[in-house]
């Protein structure tokens, strides 16, 4: 009851400010707050009334906090939050290129299919053209002329030809010209895209290529090429820069084939396409896409 009254007139008190007073610096820390009591006149009391608290600091005893302070449940802190991957590096021709390291933070991160929904959602929705259109009332052609008087002729009451009720007339709440954008943030759809990635890693649908060079502009030899890779109904080509002309060629006949730069690479031609095959510098500029940080 004391000290709910004392601080009922700690909000009283607009012009005394509360000091807290140290008494020493061993933990736990007492700091005494000094209260002035009032009359109902404004007089101070000559003596005080002190409250006192108590506050824990990490150099106290272990008894002081709570194992349970954060959560009841046992804590797992892994050495290492992301592993890094080891593939094997190979060609069109299936010969053996050494091994590359993958980033973990990129190739193995935690799989979230909510966040794979919501960036193939924005970006079906980008891709909306928007450009449809229909006429209202004021744009239909027709004339404004009430087509007979309000009374009399025993027909329904009418004031233009133009209405949406008539043929040739206006579209009530049609469709205008638009954009079916939605807002995601940049963090969200980098985190999709990683996410892809390592979807693909882990199923082992993922192939690394020394470089995407071919020999001749024959179709033949991506032909032959898939008739080694088990399960594979579609397969996407990821290089680094500009692609080569020889590769665009030899792949423009195969509806089951697309190519594309680094920086084209999205989630949603990743979910088309069972199988992925990227070259060294697609990997290493896809990383460093992923490391260059948001500009807000």
């Amino acid at each position: 009851m004391a000290s709910s009254n004392g601080f009922k007139l700690l909000r009283l008190l607009s012009r005394q400010s509360l000091r807290p007073t140290f008494l020493h610096d061993s933990s736990p820390i007492s700091v005494i707050f000094t209260l002035p009591l009032y009359f109902a006149t404004g007089q101070p009391f000559l003596a005080f009334r002190k409250f006192s608290t108590s506050i824990l600091t990490p150099e106290s005893s272990e008894g002081t906090f709570p194992s349970d302070l954060l959560s009841r449940g046992q804590v797992l802190t892994p050495e290492r939050l992301y592993q890094d991957l080891v593939i094997p590096v190979t060609n069109f021709n299936n010969e053996d290129k050494g091994y590359m390291v993958l980033a973990g933070d990129v190739f193995d991160v935690p799989i979230r299919k909510d966040i794979i929904h919501r960036v193939v959602r924005w970006q079906l929705a980008k891709r909306q053209q928007g450009t449809h259109s229909t006429k209202t009332i004021s744009e239909v052609s027709g004339t404004g002329r009430k087509p007979w008087p309000q009374k009399g002729t025993g027909q329904a009451r009418h004031g233009s030809r133009r209405g949406p009720q008539w043929r040739h007339g206006a579209t009530m709440h049609g469709p205008k010209p638009r954009s079916h954008e939605i807002k995601l943030n940049k963090k969200v759809r980098r985190l999709g895209l990683k996410i892809a990635l390592t979807a693909r890693a882990a199923e082992g649908k993922l192939a690394i290529f020394d470089d995407l060079d071919v020999p001749t502009h024959k179709t033949k030899n991506i032909v032959n090429y898939l008739k080694h890779m088990e399960n594979t109904k579609k397969l996407l080509l990821v290089d680094g820069g500009l692609i080569n002309e020889k590769l665009k060629l030899s792949t423009q006949n195969l509806h089951y084939v697309n190519v594309l730069p680094s920086i084209g690479l999205n989630v949603y031609s990743i979910l088309l396409h069972d199988t992925l095959v990227m070259s060294r510098d697609a990997v290493n500029t896809i990383v460093e896409r992923m490391h260059t940080p948001i500009n807000r």
